[in-house]
């Protein structure tokens, strides 16, 4: 079994692709994703525990296998070197720890003292396509973190660490070390970490049209030409974008 990846450190992102990238739903992320070809980056079934909170941050990545009855015991999660731990303990401000945890719902992948741990850590969040134990006391901890739900058992009733940093399947989606992660209330999306920047600029604009073009249907325009903008309705933004810079 492999332990903890010697990969190279991560770069942090641009400040100013972290503020765009919070002003940015992802639903317009996955847009935009698409338009560049990238069909597969929102997490189906992750599912925000604080909804009111925004997560923008890189990915730092832990793998889980199915558990065995000789290698996964509560005892492991004494060793500092154990993945889940180790991840946890190291994690940099900025970073999203992302958890493939196969899909199983019915195991914690981490409970309120692991989160408040990444808390302390100035973690941006904590992502899982599993369960979540302490499931209020996480939530009253106004950190962001998705999963699939609460669930009480630890996580070696169904699972063992064994790689840290390495691609990964979080939600059948492929989440790369470097990669951005982003959520809100919908859900997470993954960016891949060399298109985040222009993604993120082209986000806020998008951002802009649409709320100029969701006044204009709460006003009573139609929908044709106006979603999508004809060249007539760009025009008019346009000029208005001009009237109030």
């Amino acid at each position: 079994m492999s332990g903890v990846a010697m990969s190279p450190a991560i770069p942090p992102l641009a400040e100013e692709t972290v503020a765009r990238l919070r002003e940015v739903s992802t639903a317009t992320l996955t847009t935009l994703l698409f338009k560049l070809g990238f069909r597969n980056t929102f997490l189906p079934g992750v599912r925000p525990l604080c909804p009111s909170t925004r997560m923008v941050g890189v990915a730092v990545t832990v793998r889980f296998v199915p558990a065995r009855e000789d290698r996964a015991m509560l005892s492991r999660l004494s060793d500092p070197a154990y993945p889940q731990r180790h991840a946890i303990e190291h994690i940099e401000p900025g970073q999203v720890l992302v958890m493939d945890c196969r899909g199983v719902a019915s195991a914690a992948a981490a409970g309120d003292i692991l989160v408040a741990r990444l808390q302390a850590r100035g973690a941006a969040g904590l992502v899982a396509d599993g369960g979540m134990r302490d499931f209020e006391a996480v939530q009253a901890l106004g950190f962001p973190v998705y999963a699939l739900g609460p669930a009480a058992p630890a996580h070696v009733v169904r699972h063992l660490a064994v790689d840290e940093n390495v691609p990964i399947a979080c939600a059948e989606v492929l989440v790369v070390p470097g990669d951005v992660l982003v959520g809100d209330g919908e859900g997470v999306v993954c960016l891949p970490r060399h298109v985040a920047e222009n993604v993120a600029a082209d986000g806020v604009e998008q951002e802009r049209l649409e709320a100029f073009l969701l006044d204009k249907i709460k006003r009573g325009a139609s929908l044709t030409g106006t979603y999508p903008p004809s060249e007539e309705t760009l025009a008019e933004y346009a000029a208005y974008r001009r009237a109030t810079r």
